[in-house]
């Protein structure tokens, strides 16, 4: 199970450009619907819980992961599977870089996948948001969220993503609790 942890993240390591939310929709596919390693659900909580702590969101959601399959080895061994691939690859892009950047070629591949990436992430957020904007309460949570995330682009100081995510939290159980307090 550890090689096969190592492996799988390997191999999404390898394949995957342009970040932790490039990756996501391959993490998706390869640990819920081929592995069945965890739900649908489970990986939602991870990307959440991803975003909210240190590090890159899909190396937090690997470590999850391997963690959930084989304890802490398990999450190692994940985290250095997907890793593994980066720092590899980055070497080489790092030594060959300062020579090519220069090219037409390489700017305009470059342009390229960046456009391929943003469509992935459009992609996973669809998906994500079907599963997850149920009902009114996570729509108006969705709604606030994003205007107060825009809104604050044009602050003259930054504002964390990690207040949006605790205040989400707060609402979550503040409706909850309210819920059960009904009926």
């Amino acid at each position: 199970m550890l090689w096969d942890l190592f492996w799988t993240f390997a191999r999404m390591g390898v394949l995957t450009y342009g970040g932790g939310y490039a990756m996501l929709p391959i993490l998706q596919r390869e640990v819920v619907e081929k592995k069945k390693w965890v739900t649908e659900d489970e990986v939602l909580d991870y990307y959440a819980l991803g975003q909210c702590t240190p590090g890159i969101i899909a190396v937090n959601a690997a470590t999850f992961i391997g963690q959930k399959k084989k304890g802490s080895l398990g999450g190692i061994v994940a985290t250095l599977g997907l890793i593994f691939p980066s720092l590899v690859i980055i070497t080489l892009i790092a030594v060959c870089l300062q020579h090519f950047s220069e090219y037409p070629v390489v700017q305009h591949a470059f342009a390229g996948i960046r456009v391929s990436v943003l469509i992935m992430i459009l992609d996973i957020t669809y998906k994500f948001g079907k599963k997850t904007v149920k009902d009114v309460f996570s729509f108006l949570v969705f709604i606030l969220v994003a205007v107060g995330m825009i809104v604050c682009e044009f602050l003259p100081f930054s504002v964390s993503p990690v207040w949006f995510v605790l205040a989400a939290a707060f609402a979550g159980i503040l409706y909850q609790n309210g819920r059960v307090k009904k009926s």
